[in-house]
């Protein structure tokens, strides 16, 4: 009986040590590292577009609030909010000028 059992034993370690070992010669075969790579990848991809979309949500709430500290001490209600849809700063005035340079040529 004794013997059985060691044998029964012996097998299901065999068994266990044999799946172990497909499974990792799997995974560092190109196929295995590729899925590896890609299941990384858009792992990344999502981890970025979350923090890009708390950056947002921050400089919302903080323009928000400079918006308010304004208000406030000025006491002045603003009235005017810019438009989301223009570009602003030197971008914007470059791409003015060679939309006016197009419209002349």
């Amino acid at each position: 009986m004794k013997r059985l059992f060691w044998l029964g034993v012996g097998v299901a370690a065999g068994v266990a040590l044999s799946r172990k070992a497909t499974e990792t010669a799997r995974q560092a075969s190109p196929a295995g590292l590729a899925s590896n790579l890609g299941e990384a990848i858009s792992e990344l991809a999502g981890a970025l577009g979350t923090f890009g979309a708390d950056v947002r949500a921050g400089m919302s709430e903080r323009e928000q609030e400079l918006n308010d500290v304004v208000e406030q001490r000025s006491g002045l209600p603003r009235t005017v909010t810019p438009r989301r849809d223009v570009p602003a700063g030197r971008h914007a005035a470059e791409s003015a000028a060679r939309r006016a340079r197009r419209a002349e040529g």
